[in-house]
């Protein structure tokens, strides 16, 4: 076979080729809409013409401390303006943003500065006494500049962050990557065992998830965002770059309150906004003075563990159009959809239920999307019963672990990224999750790893064994339940050991039950944790 004709002197140029990047929609926003308003916090209100100049003045202030391609910039912040900023001056100089959750303790933060060589750190004053303890135990001194939000309560020390952005160039002349394939990001998983890993995202993946969350979740020019999800998570699941792309309204917010949720709901019309099931307790659960009647439908995009039945019904009968997505830190967030059938709305509420706990098909930017058996690499039987690994395939796939090649080729042995989620796919191509190999727990978003828990209280000398299952919860969706046997002669109760792991664990990691037991094992020894889920469910019901 000859060469392919059409690649003959048809060669890439500056004029046919430039590298995907999400940093293009903000340039293009300030361009063509320079006086839309972009964000909307407490007392500030910004235009995209002051978002622009503030992120360039961030390069330019970043690039004049020396920070440079490839340099790590952290950033330890919760949903205001300056995260904002972040997503978009941090790589504009050619850094790589790492966004810190900011629930974590301080080993925690100082393994991932250390791991990340963070080179600068912007910290919330609220989060600087933590901040404070994870440098205590790290290698890395990065440059700290503090940055005051006014609708904190606390006392703040003075803005260096501010003073530092008044430093740059508002006209920066920001930097395109070299190629798309270049890190954006590094957001840090939970970890099962050992230390987290460092998901490594790249320009092309993030310009097109973007995209592709506009389109999956019908957002129009203009859409109004509300900030309910945190930025840490997969950098806001690309969505700080998908507002630019649709030159919509960022409404920040410093806390996840039923109030100010309902209050900017009604007042800044509102359109999008996304969280795990406890955000739809906090807005289901509202006081009658703080609910408001909404004359519009908002769309509401949840992850985790599928909303009951009942909180389905509840939240379409209080306005909002909520779709259930899935996917992972590897897959830039979510990169599977429910896609709602038409013919789907006129079944039962409790077929329409079942239907919605599934988490869908794949995004419009996710080339694979399927469900493998994990030794053979063949796909399973299309019949909602067969058990394999869920897996994906495409460009909105990490570039890998960082520092960590080993993880990174197992994650992709086959050609294929492996989840790690276990699961079935039904005839119409529809995946859902059965079970978490990791035994990871999601609780209010945030993923709890089992056998973290599980460490803790084995540091106790009076635990002899112990296994951490998740027990449903109403308001958390999911929380920890630890099945414990003790030592012969051991001397522990439940207050006790709870005392115990909150010394040892950051609040939201916390078992909700300590339940002390027999712990059914096979015939060699292995922990039958399906058995401990069953109990654990029975638990989460009765409660």
């Amino acid at each position: 076979m000859g060469a392919n004709p059409f690649n003959t002197d048809l060669d890439r140029n500056p004029a046919n080729h430039q590298p995907l990047t999400p940093l293009t929609f903000l340039e293009r926003a300030a361009s063509v809409f320079p006086d839309h308003k972009a964000i909307v916090h407490g007392g500030i209100s910004r235009s995209y013409r002051d978002f622009y100049a503030r992120s360039r003045r961030l390069a330019s202030a970043l690039t004049r401390a020396g920070i440079a391609r490839g340099d790590t910039v952290s950033v330890l912040l919760p949903n205001v303006p300056a995260m904002l900023e972040a997503h978009y001056g941090v790589p504009m100089c050619g850094a790589v943003l790492h966004s810190i959750n900011t629930r974590l303790d301080a080993a925690t933060i100082a393994f991932q500065l250390d791991h990340a060589g963070s080179r600068v750190v912007i910290v919330d004053t609220e989060f600087r006494p933590l901040l404070r303890q994870a440098l205590a135990l790290t290698r890395v001194t990065p440059l700290v500049l503090s940055s005051a939000d006014p609708e904190w309560a606390g006392v703040a020390d003075g803005d260096e962050y501010e003073a530092f952005l008044a430093g740059g160039d508002p006209d920066f002349a920001w930097v395109m990557p070299d190629d798309e394939w270049d890190a954006i990001a590094i957001n840090y998983t939970s970890g099962t065992t050992g230390d987290a890993k460092g998901v490594v995202s790249h320009h092309r993946g993030a310009y097109l998830l973007a995209q592709g969350n506009a389109l999956t979740t019908a957002m129009g020019r203009h859409a109004v965002y509300l900030w309910t999800l945190p930025m840490f998570h997969c950098n806001g699941w690309c969505f700080p770059w998908t507002m630019s792309a649709v030159i919509g309204t960022h409404v920040c917010l410093r806390q996840v309150r039923a109030e100010p949720i309902w209050a900017a709901l009604e007042g800044h019309g509102v359109t999008h906004l996304c969280g795990a099931p406890i955000v739809m307790s906090l807005l289901l659960g509202a006081e009658p003075g703080v609910r408001r009647d909404l004359n519009r439908s908002v769309h509401f995009m949840t992850a985790a563990a599928p909303p009951p039945e009942k909180v389905l019904a509840d939240m379409q009968a209080a306005g909002f159009a909520v779709t259930h997505l899935y996917g992972l830190t590897e897959t830039y967030g979510p990169a599977v959809v429910n896609e709602w059938q038409d013919g789907w709305s006129v079944l039962p509420p409790s077929e329409q239920a079942a239907l919605k706990a599934r988490q869908g098909v794949r995004y419009l930017p996710l080339e694979g999307l399927d469900v493998l058996d994990p030794d053979t690499m063949q796909p399973v039987p299309r019949d909602g019963q067969t058990i394999g690994e869920v897996m994906f395939r495409g460009n909105v796939v990490m570039k890998g672990y960082f520092r960590n090649p080993e993880a990174t080729r197992k994650a992709f042995a086959g050609g294929w990224f492996h989840s790690g989620d276990l699961g079935v796919i039904h005839p119409d191509g529809y995946v859902q999750l059965k079970d978490r190999s990791k035994d990871i727990i999601i609780s209010g978003g945030e993923n709890i790893s089992s056998i973290e828990v599980e460490e803790a209280l084995y540091r106790n000398p009076a635990v002899a064994v112990c296994a951490v299952v998740a027990m449903p919860d109403p308001k958390w969706g999911e929380r920890p339940c630890a099945f414990v046997e003790l030592v012969p002669d051991g001397q522990v109760n439940e207050a006790a050991l709870l005392i115990w792991c909150r010394a040892h664990l950051a609040p939201y990691k916390m078992p909700a039950r300590i339940v002390f037991s027999s712990i059914p094992r096979t015939s060699t020894g292995k922990i039958q944790k399906f058995l401990l889920r069953e109990q654990a469910r029975q638990l989460g019901v009765a409660t």
